[in-house]
């Protein structure tokens, strides 16, 4: 029987690994403590801030014997922000947590011999700073200096941290944002409140692609209403010449969904484009399209090499978006056929395949749970299955469909070690599971990708 612990006692403990989440993870008669901020194979002092019969949280007091890989970290928003959890790890034993992630995953879901699968070390960064192409920051008005600050949510909570430098972030984003939150103050634009629900102004998003340096500003309003919107908008322009595209999206819900369904075109293209491994696309405000560009590259190269199309294959990227992945192979492939629930998504992977003039591509308004089995049912046989889900995995529909007519070969690129873990468990009935390649998409924070090839037994 484990221990109870109670709130606010304090305990020395030694650090054993780190969790999902970059946490330090320790025991004490037999409960497992999750320590913030701690690394392995050091001791620490910490605090109990949640106690419950099968866990605790504790927040860390003192470090008494220091870990040789910690460093300092170099942003000053760091312990507040949360958007970032392993700044105070040096990077190469964060490529080397973020495999052993992957195995912690797999050991909890033990999917048919992963004891014998071969993973591989995590390809990073050489400069794993400034990658992000996206800012989504949250806004607010500072009641002492009556200033718009704009920034993100401390973790578990709705406290905003104003952020001006952002080291994760591409330096343009940052520096579009910072320009027009000072015109948001100085055009006294009514900024929302949560609490008492009013106010126009919510969140500001800023997007470039890095390869054409392009930048697309989208203001999420909680109404139509845009007060003094054509002189914000007149010196936007005049002031940021990399901004080609300015954007309004009307979220009126109270909702932690940053965008609500109604987007307003409020001055020059409505896309903006960017380009990966010769791909060309169009990025509306509401497409999905990988945070990290440079790494984007390497993930679907590897996506490439696993799929090994040096025999034209005719392959089916589910949960395709804007094309992202289907058009970097298509040149190689057969046919390409995609799926996506989201209908602008498939327009922008129609037009983004027009204008490379694949003519062997085909997409489809759909889950790939129903369109499968049909087109299946249509004649089509497939060689090969891409899939690359949500943090939340594969679909149990797309499961059962993959392994009622499962494709000689799949890849799997997956953005959730636990989920891939727990998916591996029905899939590794029907496939050999070749290797598992993560690839380090977001340097400084415990987040993974990892593609996975898998052979049909």
């Amino acid at each position: 029987m484990a221990v109870q612990l109670k709130l606010n006692q304090t305990l020395t403990l030694k650090i054993k690994r780190l969790g999902i989440n970059g946490e330090g993870i320790a025991y004490y008669k037999r409960l497992i403590i999750f320590v913030a901020g701690a690394l392995p194979a050091e001791t620490v002092v910490a605090r109990i801030t949640k106690a419950t019969p099968r866990f605790a949280e504790a927040s860390l007091v003192k470090i008494t014997k220091k870990s040789p890989d910690r460093i300092t970290p170099p942003c000053p928003v760091y312990e507040e922000c949360g958007g970032c959890q392993l700044q105070h790890l040096v990077y190469n034993k964060q490529l080397d947590f973020k495999k052993d992630l992957l195995r912690q995953a797999l050991e909890k879901y033990k999917p048919a011999g992963y004891q014998t699968f071969e993973l591989r070390d995590t390809l990073g960064m050489d400069e794993p700073w400034h990658y992000r192409n996206k800012a989504q920051f949250q806004l607010r008005k500072n009641k002492k200096t009556q200033q718009v600050e704009a920034g993100l949510y401390q973790a578990e909570s709705h406290q905003l941290v104003p952020i001006t430098d952002c080291l994760v972030q591409e330096p343009t984003t940052q520096k579009v944002i910072n320009t027009v939150v000072q015109l948001l103050t100085k055009y006294e634009m009514p900024i929302y409140d949560e609490r008492s629900n009013a106010g126009i102004m919510r969140t500001i998003m800023v997007r470039i692609g890095i390869e054409t340096g392009e930048v697309q500003l989208v203001l999420i309003t909680k109404t139509k209403k845009l007060p003094q919107g054509n002189a914000l908008i007149r010196e936007i322009t005049n002031r940021l010449p990399e901004v080609v595209s300015i954007m309004q999206n009307v979220q009126d819900k109270k909702t932690s969904v940053v965008m609500g369904d109604e987007t307003i075109h409020l001055w020059g293209k409505d896309v903006i484009n960017e380009k990966i491994n010769e791909v060309s696309f169009e990025l509306s405000p509401r497409a999905f399209f990988q945070l990290n560009p440079q790494q984007t590259k390497v993930l679907y190269q590897e996506a490439i090499n696993a799929l090994d199309l040096s025999t034209p294959k005719t392959v089916v990227d589910a949960y395709c978006g804007v094309g992202t992945i289907g058009l970097s192979l298509a040149k190689k492939a057969k046919e390409v056929r995609g799926m996506d629930i989201i209908p602008q998504a498939i327009d922008d992977a129609k037009k983004n395949a027009e204008a490379m003039n694949l003519t062997n591509t085909h997409y489809e308004v759909g889950t790939a749970e129903s369109l499968l089995p049909k087109w299946l049912k249509d004649g089509f046989a497939s060689d090969a299955i891409v899939v690359d889900p949500p943090r939340t995995g594969l679909d149990n529909q797309l499961l059962k469909a993959i392994q009622e007519s499962p494709s000689p070969e799949m890849v799997y690129i997956s953005c959730n070690v636990s989920t891939l873990a727990r998916d591996l468990v029905s899939l590794s009935k029907i496939y050999r599971v070749e290797y598992l390649q993560s690839v380090d998409m977001f340097p400084q924070t415990a987040r993974c990708e990892v593609v996975v090839k898998l052979i049909r037994k």
